[in-house]
């Protein structure tokens, strides 16, 4: 396909007051709505009339590091969601869900609830979750090994793929005058037995408008590429650089032929931070005056989990110790993350307070400040170059960085005719150009 005929994706990641680590300092920012509903149901709002495919929520099932320096993330995805879908009518709606920390049946029923509740706008963002101050919040005192974390998460998909599909197309009947609602000739029992899991029955809800909700994928690390490319049908990634994205996205789209899957059948969507203004030198700025605002010990635990090294130790203003972190193979937690840190301070040979700074506004992420001429410029070189599909939106400030980027930047790229002016569809399937098929059990 011609690439200048494709159509460009976008998904709003929504995190409190935006994703900016000092965020919640900015005199715009309103950290007090961090709980209030009126608040995201205006962001979706705001994101449903850019047109864009989704909103996103992050889940932790933890209590923040210091969390006197950083606002909560927000309320519990599937309550929240269940509420924007009230206001919405057409903006999908992405919720994390952890395949170490649930159940296969409460999820399959949850995604499918919300599936019925929206209209068919449900996404599953399957995490496998990190750490083990998230394990002692379960009962245990360690989180699972990284093989074992994706191995238990294949099987737990699975069987939520199994209960998804339990109700068949002809099960509902609905006759009043015979007395029959559901034909059980249709509804068949889920049967698995595996290492980590046994589930009887069928899922106690018909089937979903969408057959069952896209399923989404955030790993960037080996296993997170390979679990993506067998399951997955968007894939949300931290790629610093367009050489480093087109490296990835050539790297999963490979991979997915092996199980019998086409690459369209995988939207790739790198996080993308824009500070927008009417100038380039007005974007710079509304960049240094978050960075300004940034608290170096929050930065400084923000290193030592992600790196896996006390960074107190050592001056702030020397040079990242890479000698001294650990070796990818001792990584537990997220791997692919460690691995974008390292490689950025050794690349650009970084001091300390040099990576907070490159890190506090998107955590690895592609992050620019420019015109809206200049934001779309680089979005569609991404997409040009098949280095993404779209981009997972990640505003530095909300709610004015949403407000900017729909006001001006939506626009722009509505011109240039890679972006919808209008929703085609009324399902997330819809929107991101995915099938509505028969699932792979």
């Amino acid at each position: 396909m011609d690439p200048t005929h494709r159509q460009l994706h976008l998904n709003l990641f929504i995190l409190s007051t935006g994703h900016h680590e000092a965020s919640w300092r900015h005199p715009q920012a309103q950290p007090h709505k961090a709980t209030s509903l009126d608040y995201y149901q205006k962001l979706a709002q705001t994101a449903e009339r850019g047109k864009m495919d989704s909103i996103f929520l992050a889940e932790k099932y933890r209590l923040t590091k210091m969390i006197q320096y950083r606002v909560i993330p927000q309320l519990e995805a599937f309550t929240l969601l269940s509420a924007i879908a009230a206001v919405t009518d057409r903006i999908g709606l992405t919720a994390t869900a952890s395949t170490t920390y649930n159940e296969p049946y409460h999820i399959a029923r949850k995604f499918a609830s919300l599936d019925h509740i929206s209209g068919g706008r449900a996404g599953w963002n399957i995490v496998t979750s990190t750490g083990d101050a998230t394990a002692r919040n379960f009962s245990r005192e360690h989180h699972l090994e990284h093989e074992d974390r994706y191995a238990k998460g294949k099987e737990f998909v699975e069987v939520v793929k199994r209960l998804w599909n339990s109700w068949g197309e002809q099960s509902l009947v609905i006759d009043k005058q015979s007395g029959m609602y559901a034909d059980s000739r249709y509804i068949h029992a889920a049967e698995f037995e595996g290492a980590y899991f046994s589930v009887k029955g069928a899922l106690n809800i018909p089937r979903s408008p969408q057959t069952y909700p896209v399923l989404v994928q955030a790993g960037s690390s080996d296993s997170g590429k390979e679990f993506a490319s067998q399951y997955a049908e968007v894939i949300f990634t931290a790629q610093y650089t367009a050489e480093d994205a087109m490296a990835f996205y050539s790297d999963v789209k490979r991979r997915m032929g092996k199980y019998g899957r086409a690459e369209d059948d995988l939207k790739i969507m790198p996080g993308f931070i824009p500070y927008v203004g009417d100038t380039a030198a007005e974007a710079k700025d509304k960049e240094q005056e978050l960075n300004e605002l940034a608290v170096s010990d929050y930065g400084l635990q923000c290193l030592s989990d992600t790196l896996q090294t006390n960074m107190f130790a050592y001056p702030l203003d020397g040079p990242v110790p890479l000698a001294d972190l650990p070796s990818l193979e001792e990584i537990q937690g997220q791997k692919a993350r460690f691995q974008l840190y390292a490689d950025l301070a050794q690349r650009e040979k970084l001091s300390i307070r040099e990576l907070i700074i490159r890190t506090a506004g998107g955590r690895g992420h592609f992050t620019y400040a420019g015109t809206a001429v200049q934001i779309a410029d680089e979005m569609e070189r991404w997409m040009k170059l098949r280095a993404a599909d779209g981009f997972n939106l990640m505003p530095p400030l909300l709610p004015c960085g949403l407000d900017d980027f729909v006001g001006k930047v939506v626009p722009e790229l509505q011109n240039r005719g890679i972006y919808r002016t209008e929703y085609s569809g009324s399902t997330l399937r819809d929107h991101l150009g995915l099938n509505r098929q028969l699932l792979r059990v």
